[in-house]
């Protein structure tokens, strides 16, 4: 309705007598105005009006409530499996000093067991199967290292030129079985020298130790006891027997100056008592003589089954020059991360790495690197299979041979593995095949004042329990 008044000259009683004239008409027109005026309402109201010209208007029902829609996952979730057995005790012991480990089942890649696993310790001379996987990776299975006598630039005088070798031997019971011999090297030489020089005896041998910088042959955080001891010599290019006094022995103490000896070994055999030595380097090519190591594979299963840290360094070394970086201790680092790198290893930018023995405190590389590392190893990616071939079996070969004795015995034979100890520290990595058949690669370090000689059994006791949890092992 509106609030205008109505025109002059109208009167109100004239509107009623119309309606009673027309009541329908008024009806429709009065519903119509209601319509109307509740439409612009709901517009006040926030609610929009159809459209003036609308010819019907829409009555509404009552719809009932939409049902929540039904979410289907994609794919169902895979169960997470519950492991009970526990190593817990076992990695407890007092005698492993500060654990740091890991457990990975070389099927799936999962982590079983972790303490400390990603952090970079020193791993001693477990690191020794990254330098047989870089060595194999780098020089390959087949490659051979060599010994040669070369012809001097003068009558009387030849050079013995050292090739990283640290195998070649003046005993056919040398500690190295196979190794090439002294004696066979000095034959042949005397002959090519006398055929070419009849008549002018040698008085003069000049050693040749140059492959890399004969002065860099000691790294400063290894004991001298090492040395003096029998466990590791100065790292030359040329040397016999890796410098042992006895070649017989595996622990034998080593000289002060393996190029000397060397030289004074050749000259024994060559049967030259009135000859001078001289360091120096071959200029001329004439090769009077040439003898070869064993292949690759062979120097890597003797360096893991005895920890030689001879034949450990002369790998490292010999890996560097292949890859062009000079044989230097300094470039072992690079060394050992380009071939990890090329083996699709992850991880490796936090490697530290100071030899290729594992003898330096100062190398450091996580328990879980290893372990991974294990898994190709195991798997025989990239040739590694000769690593594998070549690693001690528990209770029976190698330095575990006297190992895995007692309650442990069960874990032996299924056991490949690589140990390490330096002071403060013994390590074992490698793979066990479990009760249940599940191959798990493994990494143990003990750290600290606490670790002694009878640390080994009790990694030996760590390892026999994850050999009987097998794929219920827990992280407990």
């Amino acid at each position: 309705m509106s609030d205008a008044q109505p025109p002059q000259g109208k009167s109100r009683g004239g509107m009623s007598t119309v309606i009673g004239r027309h009541p329908t008409a008024w009806l429709i027109t009065a519903l119509a105005l209601v319509f109307v005026l509740l439409g612009t309402g709901a517009v006040f109201l926030g609610f929009s009006r159809a459209p003036a010209s609308s010819a019907a208007v829409a009555v509404p029902t009552s719809t009932p409530p939409a049902k929540p829609a039904r979410v289907r996952p994609d794919s169902a979730q895979p169960a997470v499996r519950l492991r009970t057995c526990s190593v817990g005790s076992a990695a407890a012991d007092p005698l492993l000093g500060t654990l740091a480990a890991s457990v990975v089942d070389a099927t799936t890649g999962a982590t079983l067991f972790d303490r400390s696993g990603a952090s970079p310790q020193s791993p001693a001379g477990a690191l020794q199967l990254l330098t047989a996987a870089t060595a194999v990776a780098t020089l390959g299975p087949g490659a051979t290292l060599s010994t040669k006598v070369v012809d001097g630039t003068t009558p009387g005088t030849i050079v013995l030129v050292g090739g990283g070798d640290a195998t070649l031997s003046t005993s056919e019971d040398s500690v190295y079985p196979g190794a090439p011999l002294v004696s066979d090297l000095a034959t042949e030489a005397m002959e090519k020298y006398t055929a070419a020089h009849p008549g002018v005896p040698i008085t003069s041998i000049i050693l040749d130790s140059t492959l890399w910088d004969p002065a860099d042959n000691w790294n400063p955080s290894w004991p001298i006891s090492e040395r003096t001891d029998g466990y590791q010599p100065f790292i030359t290019a040329l040397m016999v027997d890796g410098d042992r006094a006895d070649p017989t022995q595996l622990v034998s103490p080593r000289s002060e100056d393996p190029i000397a000896r060397a030289g004074q070994a050749f000259a024994a055999a060559a049967e030259l008592t009135d000859v001078t030595f001289a360091g120096g380097k071959a200029t001329r090519s004439t090769v009077l003589a040439e003898v070869t190591s064993q292949p690759i594979s062979t120097l890597v299963s003797q360096m893991l089954m005895n920890s030689d840290n001879a034949l450990a360094e002369m790998l490292a070394r010999s890996s560097s020059l292949k890859q062009d970086l000079g044989g230097s201790s300094a470039s072992l680092q690079e060394v050992v991360r380009s071939a990890m790198d090329g083996l699709g290893m992850t991880g490796t930018e936090v490697l530290v790495i100071k030899d290729g023995s594992g003898e330096s405190a100062n190398n450091a590389v996580p328990p879980v690197f290893i372990a991974q590392l294990m898994v190709k190893i195991r798997n025989g990616e990239d040739g590694l299979d000769v690593v594998f071939d070549g690693m001690p079996v528990g209770g029976a070969s190698g330095d575990l041979a006297e190992r895995f004795t007692g309650d442990n015995a069960a874990a032996g034979s299924a056991t490949h593995a690589k140990s390490g100890w330096i002071f403060h520290e013994r390590s074992l990595a490698g793979l066990v095949t479990t009760a249940d058949g599940t191959a798990l690669t493994f990494a143990f370090y003990g750290l600290g004042d606490a670790i002694t000689f009878d640390t080994r059994e009790s990694l030996d006791t760590l390892v026999a329990a994850v050999h009987s949890c097998g794929n219920n092992l827990s992280n407990n």
